[in-house]
């Protein structure tokens, strides 16, 4: 049986459209297919106009739009869940007793696909991990074919399937293990491993970077929920697999989950970098991420000197400490995928010297603690510039903690960029790295690191 035969006929729910492209990727690739398709999200058509534009032409799709229905998760092959959808949907749970099988797409690919899968997680780092270890694997890996997908902005993991799965699917619902001739390196949000712990199935090789207080507003500021999304990443590992650990998350993950783990454990950090390899990325904290893509790519056999080669010349991901340009003297970075204040910690760390930051930050509350990062703000900043939010309110309300230091509030971005441009002198930094997350003043996280790009490339 073909992927498009898995497929074609099966009467699917797919729960959350959305507008960052992966929604949509997923329904076109569904539809191509042939199955029957109820697509539904509680955004209405206006707000999804160009995600439906681009499925128009699919007569075998309905639109349930503005709202969910019951009825939609019942009598369904199964429903196709995009992240972020609430612990406690009432939805979900009508699916459920109703014995309707819950499916994600990553996952979904991960065990169809007879992929070789390398999973990374964690609450920092997890992205730049993820890309420097594609980029290792691609030029030194050429045996199979290596694919880039989960948490990859407009990336559908499921359509990979069309050039990842060359060999018949004999068992879809088997023991999990790899059958073709490809490798997928895939980036794995605690939102996207609920799909692996419904399917009980992990990545051959799992590296699991940092874990550290977030999306606490999903959560119910319940740690151990999103802790136990998290360990998906390795629960249903064998002895045949690879867990690799971050030194900062292994003691943790040992001590909770010890008895679970089958898989050969790696612990790495920064110090098992040769002090001889320079990298062009800031910070202590991305030589640690280099540190567990070099464990990944020796595992897969990778010679060492392709592993330096790629490492010496990667620049990093859009979006996090990623240098823009330089105007008079003053660096400017995007940062703006830091979501948490732990991130903008270590980016102040990172780039900080001689308190010659002017800071961009703000946005909404995600309900963790930033004791840290106030603490550390008049060591690295001579200026912060603070954008609306809930998140910023917060801070707003402890800025007596800042001993005095100059705090500017702002309407918009276009305002932040100004006013940060104006008070940095040469050798300054503008460093926009928001600790919270992008609802309320943007469509979406993508959307304020865009903007804020346009802004910068446009400065004069």
């Amino acid at each position: 049986m073909s992927y498009k035969d898995y497929f074609e006929n099966k009467k699917i729910t797919v729960m959350g459209l959305g507008v960052l492209g992966r929604g949509v990727g997923d329904t076109k690739f569904l539809a191509e297919c042939g199955a029957d398709l109820i697509v539904t999200d509680l955004k209405n058509a206006e707000d999804l106009k160009e995600s439906l534009e681009e499925l128009k032409d699919f007569p075998n799709i309905q639109f349930v739009l503005g709202e969910h229905r019951l009825e939609d998760f019942r009598n369904r092959d199964f429903i196709l869940k995009a992240a972020g959808v609430p612990l406690d949907s009432p939805y979900i749970t009508e699916a459920k007793k109703n014995n309707i099988p819950i499916k994600m797409s990553t996952a979904l690919f991960a065990e169809l696909s007879g992929a070789l899968t390398i999973g990374i997680t964690g609450t920092r780092g997890k992205s730049t991990t993820t890309q420097l270890i594609y980029e290792i694997i691609k030029k030194g890996y050429g045996r199979r074919k290596v694919f880039l997908g989960g948490n990859i902005r407009g990336v559908s993991t499921l359509a990979l399937l069309k050039d990842a799965n060359p060999e018949p699917i004999t068992n879809p619902h088997g023991m999990y293990h790899p059958r073709g001739n490809s490798v997928a390196v895939l980036e794995l949000d605690s939102w996207q491993l609920q799909g692996f712990g419904e399917d009980q199935i992990s990545p051959r090789i799992a590296v699991f970077t940092t874990f550290m207080p977030d999306h606490l507003n999903y959560y119910g500021g319940d740690l151990e929920k999103y802790l136990e999304d998290k360990a998906n990443i390795f629960k249903y590992q064998n002895e045949h697999n690879v867990l690799v650990l971050g030194s900062q998350v292994a003691p943790m993950v040992l001590e909770k989950y010890e008895k679970d783990i089958k898989a050969k454990v790696i612990i790495t950090d920064e110090k098992h970098v040769p002090k001889e390899w320079h990298t062009l990325l800031p910070g202590e904290h991305n030589r640690y991420n280099i540190a567990l893509a070099i464990e990944v790519a020796r595992i897969m056999g990778i010679n060492e000197e392709i592993i330096k080669e790629v490492v010496e010349e990667f620049k990093g991901v859009e979006g996090r400490l990623q240098f823009l340009r330089e105007v008079g003297g003053v660096k400017i970075y995007n940062d703006n995928n830091a979501t948490t204040p732990d991130a903008t910690l270590a980016a102040l760390k990172a780039l900080g010297k001689d308190k010659n930051i002017v800071l961009i930050i703000g946005g909404a509350d995600k309900n963790i603690d930033m004791s840290k990062l106030i603490e550390a703000i008049p060591k690295y900043c001579k200026k912060i510039i603070l954008l609306p939010g809930t998140g910023s309110e917060k801070l707003k309300a402890r800025s007596y903690e800042l001993k005095a230091f100059d705090l500017v509030e702002v309407p918009n971005l276009e305002e932040s960029v100004n006013f940060a441009m104006d008070e940095a002198q040469g050798g300054d930094i503008v460093l926009f790295s928001p600790a919270f997350a992008s609802f309320g003043l943007f469509k979406n996280e993508y959307d304020r690191g865009d903007q804020f790009v346009k802004l910068i490339e446009n400065f004069k």
